[in-house]
């Protein structure tokens, strides 16, 4: 039934990562690819699909945790905040 959304999650997350110039266009890509893949997941869910809708969150979990990491890693560095 939705076959885009049981392949390559990580896939998508990553080019939607890479759409971005730097830290910050990196991580509002990032953010706004989860957004979609959580949307996703709740269509998933209601349609009954709970076991792809918890990889998708699964996967954007780590997806927002690296770049959780590589902001917090830009700003110790350079002591100012990237997403500004």
């Amino acid at each position: 039934m939705w076959p885009l959304a049981r392949r390559g999650g990580g896939r998508r997350l990553l080019l939607f990562g890479l759409l971005g110039r730097g830290v910050p266009g990196y991580a509002w890509w990032t953010l706004l690819a989860g957004g979609l893949a959580w949307l996703a997941a709740l269509a998933l869910v209601r349609a009954g699909d709970r076991g792809v809708a918890t990889g998708i969150a699964i996967v954007t979990a780590g997806g927002w945790s690296i770049a959780a990491a590589i902001v917090a890693v830009r700003w110790a560095t350079s002591g100012d905040w990237p997403l500004w």
